[in-house]
């Protein structure tokens, strides 16, 4: 898993650029097939914005954006959002494939017993 880590209109010191990579580790948690996560860090006028780009198998890319005026409670909620997408996702995965079997879906003259008739 590669993680990239840019900025817009600032610079990155080294302690926002290692805060950003750690919590961006973290998601590896919540889905293994993450291939990459970017992480783009934007001073705006008001404060900064954070957009987590996160590239998994098998599906678009996930993104993750947050606005706030503190630049580690951005990187925090961009955190919390992608990690929300991801267990989000890999429920509907999991649900899909493991879809109970009802009633109407059975098979015909299986009524789970051991077979002998009395």
């Amino acid at each position: 898993m590669q993680i990239k880590i840019s900025s817009k209109h600032m610079e990155i010191t080294p302690a926002i650029e290692s805060y950003a990579t750690k919590k961006a580790e973290k998601l590896s948690r919540f889905y293994d097939r993450i291939q990459q996560i970017d992480v783009v860090i934007d001073r705006a006028k008001n404060g900064y914005t954070t957009e987590i780009i996160t590239d998994v198998e098998r599906h678009e890319p996930f993104v993750a954006t947050s606005d706030h005026d503190d630049l580690y409670a951005c990187i925090d909620l961009g955190v919390d959002r992608a990690a929300r997408q991801l267990k989000d996702h890999k429920d509907r995965v999991r649900d899909h494939q493991h879809a109970p079997m009802s009633a109407a879906n059975k098979i015909p003259g299986t009524s789970g017993s051991s077979g002998k008739q009395t």
